[in-house]
């Protein structure tokens, strides 16, 4: 069988996004459950698409999946939880305060601060508490993209030294008497987390450099929250003999690269493969092939699939460029290739003679390595959580500070030792960025699109926040809702791939930014097999298994479109960004 080890009773899988933790972990648990065992698949990922891997609509409870007799799963919903907790900390002082008080209370847990935290609460249940699972053999976690992940991970030392260091009688949490309560279940958390007897983490890789670099910075900071048992999964990796198709023979080619320089802690730990199949990986059948390759009908080359394919990125850059000034953000589901695209974006407009400043928000960022170089008129920069919190630290114990005794000042500065600071000054970073745009053109490559949507509740959460208080707020972040609902000022690219589960979390994406008041300017279709020019007869039966999603985004979700062939030479660099645009 080609599926990771499961010898431990809960299995963790994370690793770069798209780089299929969702596919993986549910095969695995299929698997096991068809061993015979009892299994609980948990998504703690705000943009989970567990439901549609497994056929089965889900909620917070353990839900029965048609077709696998004792498999089970849920998802951690951190609306839903947000809720409950922000109801849980106020419910006590209803009929106690007055009723403007309450109103102050519940508007403190608004933020995406509460989202996370709540989140948290809920998985820690699941984790710290063994009589949660009781019923359970194996309980697998489908963790959310790499930054968000870590952050997750590390959250139990974070809150629990909050609680630990925290003097005063309330937080941004909550009271602190209710987090002294949960102190005991964050340290069983800790302690499951890192005990090899316990927990197995699946680090899941493509053979590529960038999922590789990803799964080793990955590595290292599990080995620095004390979590050893580590095995690397390396999926859907393509190999083939043949010289006579050059998408076929760089794609094999640019793998065996790939694994040959991997890390060398990376490649000591035990690993397993799971190669690319010609079908996607969604529903029971497709799950139990990856747990067994060997059953796959060897490929036949499908006649030539005839649809017709949308344009490329050019027009759209052009339309772009017209406009002289604003705000560009690719939007998608993690490893689609919205790095690429904003920097084939941002390239492009330099190129044009425009002021560029290409950014990140994203916790897992790649843009210098995928720029790989300079380009005259575009500067580069990443918002950066540990400066930020420095600086907006300093800035608050400047203003505020200033007026406070020293008891005052030793409360405000643990206030500012909150997990919750780290939010607040990532997301005026944020606004300042697009605040840049009234100069020239800012290219955000955001976050994956479960933090992307926390960002902007946040947004939406902040502005409620200044509208009702006017109080001393920066112009920046004043300003940034309106200016992400501008249509002149903000262009989203929603960037997806000509796959199931892509083009559906773009869906909902561009629901969810509707909701904001935000209308996508296009989506772009990216890396497609079918737009290649291959005729290895594998890689073409999976492009011809693309043509139902483009249609579908080039026909009914998009109000324009432009579509990316996959580029026998990897679009890095300032040379090889600009094939993006030749396509």
């Amino acid at each position: 069988m080609a599926l990771p080890d499961s010898r431990t009773r809960y299995l963790f899988f994370t690793g770069k996004g798209g780089v299929g933790k969702t596919s993986l972990s549910c095969a695995t648990g299929l698997a096991l459950a068809d061993a015979g065992k009892k299994v609980l698949i948990v998504s703690t990922d705000p943009a989970s698409n567990l439901d549609e891997v497994l056929g089965a609509a889900l909620g917070p409870l353990p839900t029965a999946i048609p077709g696998a007799p004792g498999l089970f799963a849920l998802n951690i919903d951190p609306e839903a939880a947000a809720r409950a907790y922000r109801e849980r900390m106020v419910a006590p002082y209803r009929g106690i305060l007055p009723a403007a008080a309450i109103r102050s209370m519940e508007e403190q847990f608004s933020g995406a601060c509460t989202v996370e935290i709540a989140a948290f609460d809920e998985f820690s249940k699941l984790l710290g508490d063994a009589a949660a699972t009781t019923d359970f053999d194996h309980v697998i976690f489908d963790t959310a993209p790499t930054g968000h992940t870590l952050r997750l991970l590390t959250l139990p030392s974070a809150w629990s030294g909050f609680i630990a260091s925290s003097t005063g009688g309330a937080s941004c949490l909550g009271p602190l008497a209710g987090l002294e309560q949960q102190k005991a279940l964050y340290a069983a958390t800790v302690a499951r987390l890192s005990s090899a007897a316990d927990t197995t983490v699946v680090l899941v890789s493509r053979a590529e450099a960038a999922s590789l670099r990803e799964a080793e910075r990955t590595r290292h900071e599990l080995a620095g929250l004390g979590v050893s048992n580590l095995l690397l999964a390396l999926n859907g990796v393509f190999r083939t003999e043949r010289q006579d198709d050059a998408v076929a023979t760089a794609l094999s080619r640019r793998a065996a690269i790939a694994l040959a320089d991997m890390p060398a802690g990376l490649a000591a730990l035990p690993a397993t493969t799971i190669p690319f199949l010609p079908r996607g990986t969604v529903g029971l059948a497709a799950l139990r092939q990856m747990a067994h390759p060997e059953s796959v009908a060897a490929p036949t080359a499908p006649d030539a699939a005839q649809t017709a394919l949308p344009p490329g990125l050019a027009g759209l850059v052009e339309t772009l460029a017209a406009a002289g000034h604003g705000v560009i953000m690719t939007m998608g589901k993690g490893g689609v290739g919205k790095t690429t695209v904003a920097a084939a974006v941002a390239v492009a407009l330099a190129r044009r003679g425009h002021p560029v400043i290409l950014s990140t928000t994203d916790p897992a960022a790649h843009v210098a390595s995928t720029l790989d170089g300079q380009v005259p008129g575009l500067s580069v920069s990443r918002i950066d959580p540990a400066e930020e919190v420095a600086r907006y630290t300093h800035e608050v114990l400047d203003k505020a500070g200033a007026q406070l005794d020293a008891g005052g000042r030793a409360l405000l500065e643990e206030d500012l030792r909150s997990p919750c600071t780290e939010e607040i000054a990532v997301f005026r970073a944020f606004a300042r960025t697009v605040e840049a745009g009234r100069e020239g053109f800012v290219v955000l490559d955001t976050a994956p699109t479960g933090h992307t949507l926390l960002l902007l509740d946040a947004a939406e959460a902040y502005h409620r926040e200044v509208m009702r208080t006017q109080g001393d707020m920066p112009e920046s972040v004043r300003e940034l809702l309106p200016r992400l609902r501008d249509p002149d000022y903000t262009h989203v690219l929603i960037v997806t791939l000509a796959e199931a589960t892509p083009v559906h979390e773009a869906e909902r994406l561009q629901h969810d930014l509707g909701r904001a008041g935000i209308a996508p300017f296009a989506w772009v279709i990216n890396q497609s097999l079918l737009a290649s020019g291959t005729r290895d007869p594998l890689l073409s039966q999976r492009g011809a298994w693309e043509i139902p999603f483009i249609r579908r985004v080039a026909d009914e979700l998009a109000p324009r479109c432009a579509l990316i062939p996959w580029l026998a030479e990897a679009p890095v660099g300032e040379a090889g960004l600009a094939q993006l645009l030749r396509t």
